[in-house]
Parts: C-alpha cells; structure tokens; sequence
C-alpha cells in the first residue's frame, strides 16, 4: 500500500514539473480581459519638437484638429521652459484667427523628464468645430458680395469669413452689407441688422464673424421672397411700350396704379434700410404700399428684369430721409421718383434733372450719383404736346398779344366818350344825352 502511494506522489510531482517546464518554453496560452481602471486616461495626442518655434505649430496642429487634450515632448535644454510654453500659447491665440476665434483658453503643466520635458495641454473652446470648418476665404471685395448675396438672400443668421486684404475689415463691413441689398432689391427681401467682430483684432490676416438679425424666421422670409420674384416677373411682363422711355413710363404709372404711399409711415422712419415691409419691395410690389424706399427698391427690380440700368439714391427731402431711382436712358441719366409720383402726379417726379430736384429740396451724395442732365421730359414720352409759357412784362403780368386788343380802346356808336355820369333816367347832369346825331323830329 505504501508502494502505491509513493508512485502517486511521484507522478503528481512529475506532472507539476513537466507544467512548468511548459510555460517556460510559452506552450502554455492564457486568455484575460482587459479592465480599464476608472482613474486611466484615454489615449492623446502626442508630438516631439525641439525648437521654439516646433513648439508653436505643435500647439496650432492641437487646435487645428479641435483637440480637446494633447501631450508635447519638448527637448529644451532651457531651464526656462515654462515660458516658452506661456509665450508660445499667447502668441496663437493673439495672432492667428483661427486660433483667436475658436479658443477660450489653453491651459499647460510640464514635467521634467530627464533630457526631455513632457507637457500635458488642456484646451477649451468657445466655438465648434463645425464652425471653424465653415470658414469661407475671401481674395477680393467681388467674391466677397457674391458670398454676402448668397448667405442675406437665403437668410442665415451667421456667416465666416477669413481674409487678409487690408480694405475689408470689421468697420467696412456694414458698406459692404448695405451695397448688396441696396443692389438686389429682387433677392433680399429685408436688409438684417448685422453684428461684426474680428479675431484677432488687429492685423490683416482675419477672420470676420458676421452675426444677422431679422424681425422673421428664416422660412418665413425665403416664403416671401419666393412671392417678391413672382411680383417683379408679373409687373415686368406687363410693361408697355416699343422704346426704354415708353417701357419706364408703363412700369411708373403700373406701380403708381396699384401701390399707395403711406406717409404716416415716412414720417416715423429715421433710418435707411429699417425693419419695415414699407421700405422694401416686398412691400411695394406684393403688400402694395410703400414709402420712398420701397418704391424706390420696388421700381429698380422692375427696371432690372427688363434689362434697364436703375439704382437706389439714398437722400433726404425736405429734411426727411428719402429715397428715389437714377435710370439710364439714351446715355443720359434721369431722376425718378416714384412715391412723389404716387403722392403729386407723374408729371411731377419723372424723368428730372439735378436741377429739377435741387429746386424741390432734394439732397443726395452729388459725388456717388451720375449726373443728371438729360433734354427729355415726361411730356416728350407721353406724347403731350407742352404749351408755350406766357410771355411777362416787368411787372409779371402776361403780355397780351396786339390782335387780341385790337379795338377794345375804341368808343362805339352812341357811347359816352366824356366819362359823364348817368342818372336812373338816362340823363347826363339833368340832360339827355346827345350823341351828336340829328333829331328825327327836327328833320321833320
């Protein structure tokens, strides 16, 4: 019995050792999960530099990538490390624009190993990554008016724009916005109020945050602007007229014939290119009332569909804000206002001169505008003929021509030339009368 158990005792021993002998040659294969511990950190972004300036466009890579977090072994033999760290954060977020738009802070801590330092980077963001990635570049002022055109026409609340030329900053923005709806009456339906600012805010290589405000939704004002295009397409097929002259004359008196001016509402206005549908084409052409600026933006669109050149002139009268067209016709250009032609007569406001509106209190920017000093009148399209002004004489009484005088002095047959008086029995001083003629009875 003894024997038995010492054989088993050998062979368990045997057994354990040949095991052992297993997992030392790797013959032994064990599978375990992974846990990660809550205290790990995930995996970040991790970069070598070894010069100030690697340093720089290390942290510029992190932002770049809108990375949250990122490690940077820097192999400085600077005991001033911190410092570059400090100053390399300062200088991005001071100089370049992305950098100045996107970030709110970096915050950095380093740690000294050996030959190197290692330096964990925090970053905190105070806009998306889908904001910096809708960025528009921007070469020049032309490309500028088609990108403002396509965001204010389709009415989004917030545009990007990098650019680097000199004549467009924060502070030309608004001209450039004013431009673009002033120039596509057609395509805006309302002017936005707009809020620029810059990043960074000095030096040219910028990006520009333009911010709209509208009193609509957007769909609202894209649901309008689709009834604006339908309106200027209608108006304008229904001119009349086989010469430029005829067809402006049609497109006055069709916009007078169906839009009224409301001048309760031009006295409260103060401001060019207010938040109001009556200073719009909007409303001139689909609501069917107006002030001048409406008219005005409703009268371009007309003209423009069929090809004639016409502009919106910003201006005052009679001390009030004011706006009315310049047209081109016969290579002269022409005042047309047609609210006052709604207010006063067609007459009274179409086809003027420089002169013309300088007599009625007009003022305007006589350098931006073309001159105007065209021959023809109102009356020459309309096929009127003018009738010859009363010739005066030094006292301003009209001169009677001699035909029509001819005569009137002259005393009749039986008048009193001796400017006697008559009684009520037709007598002169107690007498008849004697005109001079021979008694019938005394003939007798």
């Amino acid at each position: 019995m003894k024997r038995i158990l010492l054989c088993i005792l050998v062979f368990t021993a045997l057994s354990a050792l040949v095991g052992c002998m297993s997992i030392l040659e790797d013959e032994m294969l064990v599978e375990s999960r992974h846990i990660v511990t809550p205290n790990s950190r995930p995996p970040v972004e991790q970069s070598e530099v070894f010069s100030y300036d690697e340093l720089r466009t290390a942290l510029l890579e992190l932002v770049m990538q809108h990375a949250e977090s990122g490690q940077i072994l820097y192999y400085s033999f600077d005991e001033d490390v911190q410092d570059d760290i400090d100053l390399a954060c300062l200088e991005i977020q001071s100089n370049d624009p992305i950098c100045a738009y996107a970030v709110a802070d970096i915050t950095t801590f380093s740690t000294k190993i050996v030959s190197y330092f290692e330096i964990d980077i925090s970053i905190e963001y105070r806009h998306t990554k889908q904001q910096v990635d809708s960025i528009v570049a921007v070469s020049n002022s032309r490309y500028l008016g088609t990108e403002l055109l396509s965001v204010m026409s389709d009415y989004r609340d917030e545009v990007l724009i990098r650019t680097a030329l000199r004549d467009i900053t924060a502070d030309d923005i608004p001209g450039y916005i004013k431009d673009t709806y002033y120039d596509n009456p057609r395509s805006i339906v309302m002017m936005p109020v707009t809020v620029v600012r810059a990043y960074p805010e000095v030096g040219d290589d910028k990006i520009l945050e333009l911010r709209f405000g509208n009193i609509e939704q957007p769909d609202i004002l894209r649901r309008y602007g689709e009834s604006l295009s339908g309106a200027v397409r209608r108006y304008a097929a229904a001119a009349e007229g086989d010469n430029d002259g005829e067809i402006l004359l049609s497109l006055a008196e069709k916009l007078t014939g169906f839009c009224a001016y409301d001048e309760g509402v031009a006295k409260a206005i103060s401001e060019h290119g207010t938040q109001n549908y009556s200073a719009t084409a909007y409303g001139a052409l689909v609501i069917g009332s107006a002030v001048g600026e409406g008219f005005a933006m409703a009268y371009k669109a007309l003209c423009e569909e069929l090809g004639i050149e016409c502009i919106v002139i910003l201006g005052y009268l009679d001390g009030m804000i004011h706006a009315w067209n310049v047209v081109s016709l016969y290579g002269d250009y022409y005042h047309i206002d047609i609210s006052m032609c709604a207010k006063n007569g067609i007459e009274t406001a179409f086809l003027k001169t420089d002169s013309d509106l300088a007599e009625s209190y007009y003022m305007w920017d006589l350098v931006a505008v073309p001159a105007c000093r065209g021959d023809l009148t109102y009356e020459e399209i309309a096929g009127i003929e003018p009738q010859a002004p009363d010739e005066l004489d030094e006292d301003g009484n009209p001169i009677i021509p001699d035909d029509e005088t001819e005569g009137a002095d002259d005393p009749g047959e039986g008048e009193n030339t001796n400017n006697d008086e008559y009684d009520d029995d037709g007598y002169v001083d107690g007498e008849p009368y004697e005109s001079g003629e021979p008694d019938d009875e005394e003939e007798l």
